[in-house]
């Protein structure tokens, strides 16, 4: 029996979700009183494998080639498969990310194997196998028994603490036990953004809705995220209209963020952005209509105009630093 946990790398580097999975693996694998063993697939960095060690691990699977230079699901799910395999794996942990989710099924049915997607918390294993995760968009949490001998869970982006634990690790290359599937997807061209915090990852985020009026004065917003350290994010008639990115929009049919501290301006609260935010350790809620929904979830408050508001708050910071 052992704990195996993915360690998902972007171009070889790891981010600190990867950190906090691993804090993760290793206390379950102490509550469960045995091994972790991390795989890494691809051309990832040793000495980020190495920086891993400071969190728990102390053995890596490592899967490399061509046929693993980028992400695609069926090959590196395959990958995971064999890896669990080899290291005698019951449990199987990934970040719930959107490679994660896109693996995670195939792995279980791989494996045979029970699967929670987006777990908050570690296991309770008094008399059995339950894991808490979120339900209903974020507005509640159901605890489901994993009743196979195998497990995979999925762990939502931000919802577990990081700890040190610090140790070495060793590497062991198990690349020629794995053959690429035939028929997967094939990759053509990937676009990054660069420069930016990832919104899947910012501790801090700043958001802005259509009360700004116009994509001209996103200049504020961006200014108090550059002060905070802050991602910035939008809600979706916003960028359903142009003035931001989609790769900015947050909610239910948008990404979904779990930051220390989300900072809403001019959004309303529809539903349907709540869902993507809700798990929020602290919503901050900036807008001029009293009745706006976002009030009923937000943990502070200001009722006043964005145009007057966030200039006060951008001099307020400024006179921190």
């Amino acid at each position: 029996m052992a704990v195996l946990v993915y360690l998902e790398n972007w171009d070889g580097a790891f981010k600190k979700q990867s950190k906090e999975l691993v804090t993760y693996a290793y206390d379950c694998a102490q509550a469960l009183n045995t091994e972790l063993i991390g795989v890494s697939i691809g051309d990832a960095s040793e000495d980020g494998l190495n920086e891993l060690g400071n969190y728990g691990l102390s053995k890596v699977l490592t899967v490399k080639g061509d046929a693993f230079g980028q992400f695609k699901s069926k090959t590196y799910a395959e990958a995971l498969h064999v890896a669990a395999t080899h290291a005698g794996a019951d449990v199987v942990i990934l970040g719930n990310t959107y490679n994660g989710k896109s693996m995670g099924p195939r792995v279980a049915a791989r494996l045979d194997a029970s699967i929670v997607t987006g777990a908050i918390s570690l296991p309770n294993t008094d008399g059995g196998f339950k894991v808490r995760k979120t339900v209903f968009s974020n507005k509640g949490f159901a605890d489901v028994e994993m009743t196979n001998d195998k497990k995979v869970i999925t762990l939502n982006v931000n919802s577990y603490r990081l700890t040190e634990n610090a140790g070495s690790v060793s590497l062991d290359d198990i690349s020629g036990s794995v053959t690429a599937p035939d028929g997967d997807a094939t990759v053509t061209n990937v676009e990054k953004q660069t420069g930016k915090i990832s919104l899947t990852e910012a501790e801090l985020v700043v958001s802005a809705g259509r009360g700004l009026k116009g994509p001209e004065n996103w200049g504020m917003i961006e200014e108090l995220a550059d002060l905070l350290g802050a991602a910035t994010a939008c809600s979706k008639p916003v960028s359903d209209v142009g003035w931001r990115p989609h790769s900015e929009h947050v909610g239910q049919t948008g990404i979904t963020v779990s930051p220390n501290l989300y900072i809403a301006v001019g959004i309303s609260g529809a539903i349907q952005h709540l869902a993507g935010v809700s798990s929020s350790k602290v919503i901050c809620v900036i807008n001029k209509d009293p009745e706006a929904p976002f009030f009923n979830a937000a943990d502070y408050g200001i009722v006043g105009d964005a145009f007057e508001v966030v200039p006060k708050l951008v001099e307020a910071v400024k006179s921190l630093n």
